[in-house]
């Protein structure tokens, strides 16, 4: 069994363990190349202890006792938009705020996961929910481009044929879904302001979580394939940033809770240490792999 770290998380953890009845069990052993397809979603602006536990989040509860869950996970900053950039770059790029895309002060002209995979030959698209268009720059209705973290690359943007084949409406993602082929390797997905908790209830996004994930879970690149879905929270609120964060899908463990200190870096060295790529930064390979979240 491992070591809880501290006493308040103990009591976290120890509640955990009765509500979900999970174990803590040995880590793993982390092995490079054998996750086909990884599916990141992210919901927003929810403290882990808003959400562990929580009497109005049955299903992401559920999704957490089933597989497993880094109960230490925590944000990088505030507000939401550096958050999806450190998760996707490596860095914030310098920005922090959720600035326009459109301003020369709001590009993130780094390098970025996205650029790794069309490198290493494999495929990625981001689905945004509510978003009119393909390469939708700038808000409508419940959708908000801060938290579409691909808007703000210029190596995306730049080539609008590329950026209209890459940065979708979610509506495109049940097509997608059909076969492990025409799923891309990497897929990155935000709810609109309302299913992803910003703007409406936690039961609202949970809600939502339910609907979703279950179609992902039964997908041919799921039940064929050795794929990983993450779900997580861009921040946290009430002045913690430990945000919940459960690995699932044939890729990772069953049954498992994590106490080690994790971060939107360690996903990302995650994905990239799954895929062998180069770390984007020296953020990203400091960062604590999770490795043992995975079979």
């Amino acid at each position: 069994m491992r070591r809880v770290g501290s006493p308040s998380l103990a009591i976290v953890l120890a509640l955990g363990l009765l509500l979900a009845g999970c174990t803590l069990s040995p880590p793993g052993p982390a092995r490079a190349g054998t996750i086909d397809h990884v599916v990141i979603i992210v919901m927003e602006n929810k403290s882990a202890s808003r959400i562990l536990g929580a009497d109005d989040a049955p299903y992401l509860n559920s999704l957490a006792k089933d597989h497993a869950l880094a109960a230490n996970y925590h944000a990088i900053t505030r507000p939401s938009l550096p958050n999806y950039i450190a998760l996707t770059s490596g860095s914030t790029a310098g920005i922090t705020s959720n600035c326009d895309p459109k301003a020369l002060s709001c590009r993130a002209d780094v390098r970025t996961i996205a650029d790794e995979i069309t490198t290493s030959g494999r495929k990625w698209r981001m689905y945004a929910e509510g978003m009119p268009g393909p390469c939708q720059a700038g808000d409508s209705g419940r959708y908000s481009v801060k938290h579409n973290p691909f808007m703000y690359y210029p190596s995306v943007t730049d080539d609008r044929a590329l950026c209209a084949e890459h940065v979708v409406p979610l509506s495109w993602l049940d097509e997608d879904l059909k076969s492990a082929r025409s799923l891309p390797d990497f897929v990155f997905i935000t709810p609109d302001m309302c299913s992803g908790t910003h703007d409406c209830p936690v039961r609202t996004g949970d809600d939502w979580l339910s609907r979703q994930i279950p179609k992902i879970l039964a997908s041919p690149a799921f039940t064929t394939k050795n794929s990983l879905l993450a779900v997580t929270f861009d921040e946290g609120s009430r002045g913690s940033n430990r945000v919940a964060t459960v690995f699932a899908g044939p890729a990772a463990r069953k049954g498992y809770i994590s106490d080690t200190r994790y971060t939107h870096y360690s996903l990302l060295r995650t994905i990239e240490d799954a895929w062998g790529l180069d770390p984007l930064t020296d953020n990203d390979r400091n960062a604590a792999s999770m490795a043992e979240l995975l079979k």
